[in-house]
């Protein structure tokens, strides 16, 4: 396995900084097919969010995306980006930060944080667990969630 990227900690560490410090914290985003932003707000094929505590919820500044909900124009908007389209975090009030080289998207390797939910490994209850819908074809199967250990 390759080194780790410092990418995802610079952007942590800087997000840390500038609300120690009573700054607002923007990133920059590329946007392309992987990112998942309110389209309306996109100026030439990129985004600047506010990351900030107060402007966020649920924010997640993980190593592969970085994710929250924001209200954009009064509507509440998920926002999914990968840490390779961030082209830069700073403060908006001092514009301190650092710029980033947009990486091309690469998918989360097999047994990363987050695809457990999707594969199940060999042998696991979970690839082999019966559907007990009753037979009933007209409803859709519900979704359910298997701990992988």
């Amino acid at each position: 396995m390759g080194e780790t990227s410092t990418k995802p900690y610079l952007i942590r560490a800087l997000h840390e900084w500038c609300t120690d410090n009573g700054y607002t914290p923007y990133i920059t985003v590329q946007v392309d097919e992987h990112t998942m932003v309110p389209v309306a707000h996109v100026r030439d094929g990129q985004i600047t969010l506010n990351v900030g505590t107060l402007a966020t919820n649920r924010l997640v500044l993980g190593n592969e995306f970085i994710e929250f909900q924001a209200r954009f124009s009064g509507v509440t908007e998920n926002v999914y980006v990968p840490v390779g389209a961030v082209s830069a975090i700073y403060a908006r009030e001092t514009g301190a930060g650092m710029g980033f080289e947009v990486q091309p998207y690469e998918p989360p390797a097999a047994g990363a944080q987050g695809t457990a939910a999707t594969a199940a490994p060999e042998g696991s209850d979970a690839a082999t667990a019966p559907d007990d819908d009753g037979g009933d074809d007209d409803e859709p199967k519900r979704p359910r969630l298997t701990i992988v250990k």
